[in-house]
This record gives structure tokens, C-alpha cells and sequence, in this order.
């Protein structure tokens, strides 16, 4: 096996989210495995300073993989050496990626156009570094071209040390239900020996349990459901040792973990875009509290530190007379 942990729970990687500060929330909250932002090697190999910085990492992430994506061959080979030499504890080759501009040029799941493209970049980067080597993917192109099971082997004979797979193709992007019967065949596949770990709709403890038992998958990867909810390892971990569910965190919990998170990301990204970055999570971290919607706006447009850490001592007052008008009554929508 790659990691020690029987069935790893990975933080799936997804660009402008699992950054430093998000992916160390994520692992106090019960995450195995850790994975960067991908990183586009054809910058990497121009010294741009924007993707270089993705490289960086603390001790307390790991296990932490180095997601590397691209369509040059010569690029994705010295991006992996590069990224090699930061001493992650694997390399992962995003060939999974659905987004327009980058599939378009034939990486991420770009790259099913030419799948023996795909397994001879492959093959050089696992010769090419000292780490392992792991691959997310998707099931195939389309509906028509469903080879994941196919291409699980062959990429396994050039010399992964595992697989991740999200279950749909690149036509779907995020669309529809996963489907996560392909996941199991290839893990069942009696030719395949790597661990193979499923993504795609992983939202609750229940159905990590689900397509655990059903599918026998070695573990999973928690994408988007984890954005503004990085207690949901926690509670999958509870619930996958003990059957039970985890009471829900405290709204007061949602608060203060949010608090911290947006000024770490804002001490990591800078002002601007730590702000910006943050906004995919308001909506999850205060889900819950009643009456939220006009704060929920106003957190959105808020530009300013002072104005969100204000609207943020407006909620912890709501919290604390649970009075609707508190909260209300000051919003400046």
C-alpha cells in the first residue's frame, strides 16, 4: 500500500482551494492524504513564481502529493523532476481535469484524445523521479469512449503505485451522478495489483461506507463537498469506525474555524486574493444559521478585511442573543 491507513480519506485537489492553509485545516480535521493545487509544468519549468509557490508544504501535511499537469512531454518530465525535488511524498499526474482551456490542449482528461501520449508521459516520469508516482483520472472522453478499465492497466504497466478515479467523463465535467460502477470493475479487475481509490459525489459519511462495501475501492477522495465543511473527515473517519454519526459542529465552531481559515489564506494569498478565495466557502461554513441569507450576500461583496471580520462579530452576536434582528437590522444590504 501506498499510505499506512487502511482506507485513506483524501482532500481531492482542486485549484483555489486546497492551498497550504485549507490543507492543513483538512488534516486536523481527519484527512489522510493531502494533495496540492495542480501545478502547470510548463510554467514550472519557466521559473514563474506563481506556480513555483505551490510547491510549498509543511511537515504537519503529510502525506502530501505534488499535483503536476500539461501536454509536453519535455515539460511534464522536468515539471515532475522539479516538483520531485521539493521531496513531496508522491507525484500526482492530473490526467483527469475537464476544464475547456486545459483539455482543449489536450492535458488533464484532454489528454483521452491520446491515450498513448498519456502512457508515455507516464512512463517517463515514473523513470524520471524518486517518488511515487500516482494518476487521477476520469472514466473516458464521453459516453462512447468509456476505456478507464483498459487504460487502468496500462497505466499500472508503466509503473504507477496507484489510481484515482472520478467517476465521470471529461463531457460530463461535473454534471450528472458519478458512476461509480467502472470504479469497481477496475478495482476488481483480478489483473490489477495498485490501490485504487473512487471520487465523484462523495458528500456524506453513509455513502463513503456505501461504496466502500460495495465497490471495495482502497479508499476515497472528498472534493467539493469538503469547501466551507473541512469537518466532514472527521465525521466520515467516526462514522466509518464506529457506525455512528458525529453530532454537527457548533455554529459558534463554524465561526471561529472560519475566521482563522480567512486570515491564514489571506497571510498566504495576499489580501486580494485570499478575500476572493474565500467565498466558495462562506456559504457552507454558515449553512446552517438562520435568517443568514443578507450576511451571506454582504460576505460576497465585502472587499475589505475590517468589513468582513465586522460582519463576522455580527454573527457571533446573533449567536449569542439568538435575536434574527441583530443580525438583520445592522446588515448593510
Amino acid at each position: 500500500m501506498l499510505f499506512d491507513t487502511d482506507f485513506p480519506v483524501w482532500l481531492s485537489p482542486m485549484e483555489d482551494v486546497t492551498n497550504p492553509p485549507f490543507r492543513r485545516l483538512c488534516k486536523r480535521m481527519g484527512a489522510d492524504v493531502v494533495v496540492t493545487e495542480f501545478v502547470p509544468t510548463d510554467a514550472v519549468i519557466r521559473n514563474v513564481a506563481h506556480s513555483l509557490k505551490k510547491f510549498d508544504f509543511d511537515e504537519s501535511e503529510r502525506p502530501l502529493g505534488i499535483q503536476i499537469y500539461g501536454h509536453l512531454e519535455d515539460a511534464m518530465v522536468e515539471g515532475a523532476r522539479l516538483a520531485a525535488a521539493a521531496k513531496p511524498d508522491f507525484i500526482d499526474i492530473n490526467w483527469g481535469c475537464p476544464v475547456k482551456k486545459i483539455a482543449g490542449r489536450g492535458a488533464g482528461s484532454g489528454i483521452f484524445k491520446d491515450i498513448p501520449k498519456m502512457l508515455r508521459i507516464t512512463e517517463q516520469i515514473v523513470k524520471a523521479v524518486d517518488v511515487p508516482v500516482t494518476v487521477k483520472t476520469r472514466l473516458g472522453w464521453d459516453e462512447q469512449s468509456k476505456v478507464i478499465v483498459e487504460v487502468a492497466e496500462r497505466l499500472q504497466d508503466v509503473g504507477i503505485n496507484a489510481l484515482s478515479i472520478h467517476g465521470r467523463t471529461r463531457a460530463q465535467l461535473y454534471t450528472g451522478e458519478a458512476d461509480w460502477t467502472l470504479i469497481g470493475e477496475v478495482k476488481n479487475n483480478p489483473y490489477m495489483y495498485i490501490p485504487i481509490y473512487g471520487n465523484g459525489d462523495i458528500k456524506t459519511p453513509e455513502r463513503v461506507a456505501e461504496v466502500k462495501q460495495r465497490y471495495n475501492v482502497d479508499g476515497v477522495l472528498v472534493g467539493r463537498a469538503s469547501i466551507g465543511n473541512p469537518w466532514i473527515f472527521r465525521e466520515i473517519k467516526h462514522y466509518l469506525q464506529t457506525g455512528d454519526k458525529l453530532p454537527s459542529p457548533t455554529h459558534q465552531e463554524r465561526l471561529d474555524i472560519c475566521r482563522q481559515h480567512l486570515l491564514d489564506v489571506i497571510e498566504w494569498k495576499g489580501l486580494k486574493k485570499g478575500i476572493s478565495q474565500m467565498r466558495q466557502h462562506y456559504s457552507n461554513y454558515f449553512h446552517s444559521i438562520p435568517y443568514f441569507k443578507p450576511l451571506r450576500i454582504e460576505l460576497l461583496r465585502a472587499t475589505e478585511l475590517d468589513h468582513i471580520l465586522e460582519i463576522f462579530d455580527r454573527i457571533a452576536d446573533f449567536l449569542e442573543s439568538s435575536d434574527p434582528a441583530s443580525i438583520l437590522s445592522h446588515s448593510s444590504d
